[in-house]
């Protein structure tokens, strides 16, 4: 694996004097050169506006409003995002509906390389403290990075590797943030430095600790806490005890640090960079309930006997990342990207190690960005991804396996004016393989999409794209076979699964018009061979068992999203914004699908000037009813969130302090996404001061 990625490096560093000989480099005093409106997970970068899938993107200032110990709940106000809110240390997103597997969390283009996608315990290694940007494609778009985005793509950027020369030579970012919710105290840095015209170093660092998580009542949901109610009503003092937990959630504290560095050699004929990261987080997994509330069953059982169970995790990474323009040829830029990571995670219960996985990965993807030609423009590339993931423990629920992944992609697009037609392609080979288990699967898979969209009138337009969509089931859904600690869950899989496939069918309109911005899209999804994970009712190690299993199903659904400005007073100027989504999904002969979030609708108010920016939002979770077999519903909830920003130091201020208190009424809330939302609700109060810095 290293040889590979050492081979890797290779192809860039062969690709240098093709650029190094340019003295001018690009410059920028803020190393903001991402416009907001450009995307660039496209793979070259467009506006949104050309786009034919769903697209959000949060800005370092929008980040910073939003800041989360994990990337999951940092973004899930944007339309069509959820969490999955396991606990306070791992949350990843929820897109459509979809998630685990389904759902793809890159950094700068490259999976985080970890394990986050083979359990909803399992946190991503991307700390949001340090992130400049964050797109997230939701749609036929998101297959060009790997047939596991089927749900789609978050993509986070930070400033590792240097994107240009600071301006005056250095440049400096700083934030600092305390918070009440968990006694948060959470600091990070970096700093760019010009070493020459055209060579940039770059380090940073990050460290966030919390306690125990202020919660707004009870831990139990209300139908769970009635029940061990009725065990404490017969004498069952550990019933009793998990009933009476109310105001703090036991055992979900977080400890996280990270650091790194990169150094980036940076012309007008191109860019090549290299960057080493460490990641280093320990979290507690709070506690499922001793007795397991299995809708219908007259009698609860005693929970799984263990200490208190806390996870932590090491990642070391390093990352190259090169770009060279190409002339003025058929192809105009080559763009590589290398990630290897080695990672390791351990899972204890109380002082005692229960499992330890150890995940070594190494990604790479290379693009070729064709020269526009009239009304064509497009891009090509391929990609590969190896992993080599163990798990050894008692509790060890997945054997030893591997993983090896190469896909061929390519993205075609036709402008002709108020017309545009785009269409893409993927191949991609898979195979996993244990050897514990003697098993090989190999798999071949076809992606496509094909859309288009029509401007009805000056910065309105409409659009449909059509998409088949074939995924690989992973080494998680074909293997697992063994008691899960920290999901306190008996997982089985089955190796005999099929390719999931599905047909997609998605239309939009969106625009901006008098200053109005606007976007709606309504979405649906047919599967073939639909991989899910439901609960059985049975139990195995005193343990609720958790099965693979194949079916057709359909998911549908909507999102829509609004900008208005209301009017101005003085220096400020008054907008309103709303945000709206929907997902119903169903599993054929089975009924509703997991862990769908319902209808959620958001709304708020922001004063925007020059020096202070001031907000209020309300955001209103319908029930979820339709619940898979042994899932219980959701109760509805709203959270009101208010926030004020402001430049201390006038209107070129390099320091900005923002105040926000999140759920302001501390009401009790719970993600329908959540595995464990039954005894891991969401953040009571949380009163939030960031200090940051830039210059």
């Amino acid at each position: 694996m290293r040889s590979m990625l050492l081979a890797a490096c290779a192809v860039q560093v062969l690709a240098l004097p093709a650029f190094a000989q340019t003295a001018e480099a690009p410059k920028s005093d803020d190393l903001h050169t991402i416009g907001d409106d450009i995307v660039v997970t496209a793979p070259y970068a467009r506006s949104r506006a050309d786009l034919l899938s769903g697209t959000s993107v949060m800005t370092e200032g929008e980040l910073r409003q939003s800041l989360q110990p994990q990337i999951g709940e940092v973004i899930a106000r944007q339309p069509g995002v959820s969490a999955t809110s396991f606990s306070p240390g791992a949350s990843r997103p929820v897109l459509r509906g979809m998630q685990g597997e389904r759902i793809r969390v890159l950094t700068d283009g490259i999976g985080s390389i970890d394990v986050s996608n083979t359990s909803a315990d399992h946190a991503v290694t991307i700390d949001p403290i340090t992130a400049q940007r964050v797109e997230i494609i939701r749609g036929p778009a998101s297959l060009l990075y790997g047939s596991s985005a089927i749900g789609g793509v978050v993509n986070v950027l930070d400033k590792r590797i240097p994107r240009a020369v600071p301006e005056h030579g250095v440049h400096v970012d700083a934030i600092g943030s305390v918070a009440s919710a968990a006694d948060e105290v959470s600091i990070a840095g970096g700093i760019d430095a010009a070493l020459t015209d055209t060579i940039v170093a770059h380090v940073d660092g990050s460290w966030r600790d919390t306690n125990n998580l202020r919660i707004g009542g009870y831990a139990l949901a209300p139908e769970l806490r009635a029940h061990a109610l009725e065990h404490a009503a017969e004498g069952d003092e550990e019933a009793a005890e998990a009933a009476g937990v109310r105001g703090r959630l036991p055992n979900s504290f977080t400890r996280t640090k990270t650091a790194g560095g990169g150094l980036a050699i940076i012309t007008d004929g191109g860019s090549l960079g290299f960057s080493v990261g460490y990641f280093d987080s320990t979290y507690g997994v709070p506690e499922r309930p001793a007795l397991h509330a299995h809708e219908g069953e007259g009698e609860g059982e005693e929970g799984h006997e263990h200490g208190d169970v806390s996870i932590g995790l090491k990642q070391w990474r390093a990352d190259v990342r090169g770009e060279v323009e190409l002339g003025e040829g058929f192809l105009e830029k080559l763009r590589v990207r290398v990630g290897y990571a080695d990672y390791t995670h351990t899972e204890f219960e109380g002082d005692e190690v229960g499992t330890v996985f150890d995940n070594q990965g190494v990604e790479g993807r290379v693009e070729l960005v064709q020269a526009k030609r009239g009304v064509w423009n497009g891009a090509f590339g391929g990609q590969f991804y190896i992993r080599d993931f163990s798990a050894v423990g008692e509790e060890a629920f997945l054997p030893p396996n591997e993983t090896e992944q190469f896909g061929l992609f390519t993205v075609q697009e036709l402008n002709f004016g108020a017309l545009g037609v785009e269409a893409s392609g993927r191949y991609e080979r898979t195979n996993v393989s244990s050897n514990a288990v003697g098993i090989t699967r190999h798999f071949n898979a076809f992606s496509a999409a094909l859309g288009a969209r029509y401007e009805l009138i000056d910065g309105i337009s409409i659009g449909i794209n059509g998409s088949r969509a074939v995924r690989a089931p992973s080494a998680e859904e074909l293997f697992s076979n063994g008691p899960h600690i920290a999901t306190q869950a008996f997982e089985v899989g089955d190796p005999m699964l099929a390719k999931e496939k599905s047909w997609g069918l998605e239309t939009f309109l969106r625009g901006e018009t008098g200053g109005v911005a606007f976007s709606l899209g309504a979405f649906a999804s047919w599967f073939k061979n639909y991989i899910y994970e439901g609960d059985t009712g049975l139990e195995e190690d005193e343990l609720p068992v958790f099965q693979y299993a194949q079916a057709d199903a359909t998911y549908y659904g909507f999102e829509a999203e609004l900008s208005a400005p209301l009017f101005d007073a003085g220096d400020f100027r008054f907008v309103a914004d709303g945000v709206a989504d929907y997902v119903r999904a169903k599993i054929d002969s089975v009924g509703p699908a997991p862990r769908i979030p319902p209808l959620r609708l958001l709304g708020g108010i922001e004063a925007q000037s020059d020096l202070v920016n001031g907000r209020i939002e309300l955001e209103w979770s319908d029930k979820q009813t339709r619940v898979a077999a042994f899932e219980t519903p959701t109760g509805s909830h709203t959270l009101v969130n208010a926030s004020v920003s402001w430049r201390v130091l006038g209107v070129d201020s390099p320091a900005t302090l923002q105040l926000s208190a999140n759920n302001l009424f501390d009401v009790d809330a719970r993600r329908h996404a959540s595995f464990t939302k039954d005894y891991v609700p969401l953040a009571g109060r949380d009163v939030r001061a960031t200090l940051s810095l830039s210059f």
